[in-house]
């Protein structure tokens, strides 16, 4: 089954809670075991890969019950119900969300204070996440995939406005960044004045030249495919020239037969579409610019230990 929202769990967790003092990690194996999770949903990561998925929404969870009154920390890591929250309980509620919390004074404060200090332009974005069913995090990730998505898709939609020439320079430049051709100058040097059949471009695997990789480059517009003749045109290249590695970037796709033949090869032939091109382009910041940066802080659980 999917993982429950944090808005979900906030009834199981305020549960175990009740049940005596107890960490998100023992809270999550407890909650894991009621929802019948498999061991691959229990370690289930947040798309940036900083915590398990589960353990976050416990957390978020439990940080909003918290500023409810419905969850009290008596020491450090350790959580347990309050007697609001035990009062609650014994309520028999059938869900706890948000709309619950703001039943509570506590919570109404804190929302109010949030938004406050957030300034009156970034209230709506504070009352979304309070309300929203993702967590903090979650809804940062999200953002990032549809900015990235959004990024790549123009990035290929510039390169096929381009010319040949300035695909090979994306491929240099891209390649250079990476750690290959040595220098810009002799990447750029060789890429496009092979001269040999079915080869576009020869490159420094490394910086001494001490095995090379050979390059063919197919700028097709979206929609078209690579097909396994043109494969097996590039590796026929290669054997003639003796090579066992070679690169064959297009801005469109590859076609299933042309990936599995690929597959058997003896030679070493690395397949660049055009998503791979420009993800591989977003992470080696080619093409693209820094356009914002923005730093999250976590407590410092180390500075409040004291003197224990």
């Amino acid at each position: 089954m999917a993982i429950p929202d944090y808005q979900t769990l906030m009834l199981p967790v305020l549960s175990v809670a009740a049940q005596g003092e107890t960490r998100v990690p023992e809270a999550a194996e407890v909650i894991a075991n009621q929802l019948g999770l498999t061991n691959d949903e229990r370690e289930q990561m947040l798309p940036s890969g900083t915590q398990r998925l589960l353990h976050n929404r416990i957390h978020w969870a439990k940080f909003y019950m918290t500023k409810a009154g419905l969850i009290m920390s008596p020491k450090r890591g350790l959580f347990t119900a309050s007697p609001i929250g035990r009062a609650l309980l014994a309520t028999q509620p059938s869900r706890i969300d948000v709309e619950t919390l703001k039943t509570y004074p506590a919570f109404v404060a804190f929302h109010e204070a949030s938004s406050a200090g957030s300034g009156r332009n970034d209230a709506p974005a504070v009352e979304a996440a309070s309300v929203s069913a993702a967590t903090p995090e979650e809804q940062v990730d999200a953002a990032y995939s549809v900015l990235t998505a959004a990024l790549k898709a123009e990035l290929l939609s510039r390169i096929l406005e381009q010319t040949p020439t300035f695909f090979e320079r994306v491929i240099v430049d891209l390649l250079v960044a990476m750690g290959y051709g040595g220098s810009h100058e002799s990447a750029a040097m060789r890429l496009g004045k092979s001269g040999d059949g079915g080869i576009d471009g020869i490159v420094d695997e490394d910086r001494l030249g001490l095995d090379r990789i050979y390059l063919q480059a197919k700028r097709y517009a979206l929609g078209s495919s690579v097909g396994r003749p043109e494969i097996q045109a590039f590796v026929g290249s290669l054997v003639g020239l003796g090579a066992t590695k070679g690169v064959f970037v297009t801005t469109s796709s590859f076609s299933t037969p042309a990936m599995e033949f690929v597959r058997g090869l003896q030679q070493r032939i690395v397949l660049i579409d055009g998503a791979r091109l420009t993800e591989l382009m977003v992470e080696f910041g080619v093409g693209v610019r820094l356009s914002r940066t923005v730093e999250f802080k976590r407590l410092d659980e180390d500075f409040f230990a004291g003197d224990e």
